[in-house]
């Protein structure tokens, strides 16, 4: 018995709510997604240029719908203007902290619309996780697997994400701190902590068969620390689904 077993990142809860989960999207999608090769901030994944224009947001969309199994032709895309908070902010000198939505679903004449605000252009890494989250609506809603009274379904989108080999993405985007001249800004994005995400990839990559997983360098400092935390808890402590 070692002196010091390895401690789960996440609460008794949380561990119990994002091993269920996991398993339940395993169930609900198949296992096959977990041995598709997970999608990284590389030109492998998203080649040719990129200048955040509406048409490279809309053509963004699209390969995201590739790698989440979704029809382009069923959505409407709509892209919201900037309202230039963020550089208004900025150019005031002013410390910011947003939590707002950075997009959003909806059913309209019986098609599914996905939302995206145009300033997330300007992050990447958080228009794909935004993407992402809205695409796994479409999967979720849309085809009706789950309902919006399931009190959980916003964070069970989150999930979907790590599930469809998205997770990076969306653990690199849970938390953003940027400091320069003109002062500091900070944002959330989504539903789960960088914890919760680090933990929720740690299942992802232990049902994948790996204990050291390659694309964990793609991952920032905290969520790459709480996913090997996580893989060194699920060792000794195997999911109990």
């Amino acid at each position: 018995m070692a002196l010091f077993p390895p401690r789960c990142p996440v609460g008794p809860d949380e561990r119990v709510w994002i091993e269920e989960s996991m398993a339940w999207l395993a169930a609900e999608f198949g296992r096959g997604m977990l041995e598709r090769a997970p999608v990284l901030p590389t030109a492998e994944y998203f080649p040719g240029p990129y200048a955040g224009s509406d048409a490279d947001i809309r053509g963004l969309i699209a390969q995201l719908c590739g790698y989440l199994d979704v029809a382009p032709n069923r959505l409407t895309i709509e892209i919201e203007p900037d309202d230039g908070e963020g550089a208004m902010v900025a150019g005031l000198g002013l410390a910011h902290r947003s939590r707002s939505a950075a997009g959003h679903y909806r059913r309209e004449n019986g098609r599914p619309v996905i939302a995206v605000a145009q300033r997330q252009a300007a992050r990447p890494v958080a228009l794909v996780a935004t993407i992402a989250h809205e695409l796994g609506h479409v999967r979720l809603l849309d085809e009706r697997r789950i309902s919006t009274e399931r009190r959980d379904h916003e964070p069970l989108t989150d999930l979907l994400t790590v599930h469809f080999g998205l997770g990076v993405f969306t653990a690199n985007a849970a938390f953003d701190f940027r400091q320069g001249r003109q002062g500091w800004s900070s944002s959330r994005l989504g539903y789960l902590s960088e914890r919760m995400l680090g933990y929720a990839l740690a299942c992802y990559a232990y049902r994948r068969g790996e204990s050291r997983p390659a694309w964990a360098r793609y991952l920032d400092t905290n969520p790459r620390a709480h996913l090997k935390q996580g893989l060194r808890y699920l060792d000794r402590n195997p999911p109990r689904v």
